[in-house]
């Protein structure tokens, strides 16, 4: 599957009240070489592993195949994983046609609040809520896999 999506910093807590799902999420890296990650998550009580590859240009489009997973073998398996954890709450924003999800980090990533959108095509328009900031999609800094390496408090 290909996963097309544009990434943006969150500038107030105004999405919080037009949520209509949260969840927690706790991730780790098997792999975080940027050309393929392999991924463990925790989605409250669900576990997944996902394989992610290398992003085009703009940093919007690539690959990406996940697999639910039981609950029992994501928690084995991220004890396996590389340092670093990513520990998250996920908040669902209906906004137009679309999806928006909104991760406010914890740990040493806390301060960091991040949007995404996935999209049809590289060039689809959405509604952009008045609390989405600056475009951060190709900047891999915001990358998960980067987070867990150089955590956003370190910056």
């Amino acid at each position: 599957m290909i996963e097309i999506e544009r990434k943006f910093l969150v500038i107030s807590n105004d999405f919080i009240d037009q949520a209509f799902r949260k969840k927690r999420i706790v991730q780790a890296y098997l792999n975080s070489n940027p050309e393929r990650t392999v991924r463990v998550r925790i989605k409250d009580t669900q576990g997944f592993i996902t394989v992610k590859g290398k992003s085009n240009a703009s940093g919007t489009t690539r690959l990406e195949w996940e697999k639910e997973i039981p609950l029992q073998e994501a928690e084995m398996l991220l004890n396996l994983c590389e340092k670093g954890v990513i520990d998250k709450i996920r908040y669902e924003i209906q906004s137009g046609n679309h999806i928006i999800e909104v991760d406010v980090f914890s740990g040493e990533n806390e301060g960091l609040i991040i949007a995404e959108i996935e999209l049809n095509s590289e060039f689809e328009t959405f509604e952009k809520p008045i609390w989405l900031g600056n475009e951060v999609t190709s900047d891999e800094r915001f990358y998960n896999s980067y987070l867990v390496k150089k955590p956003y408090k370190e910056w």
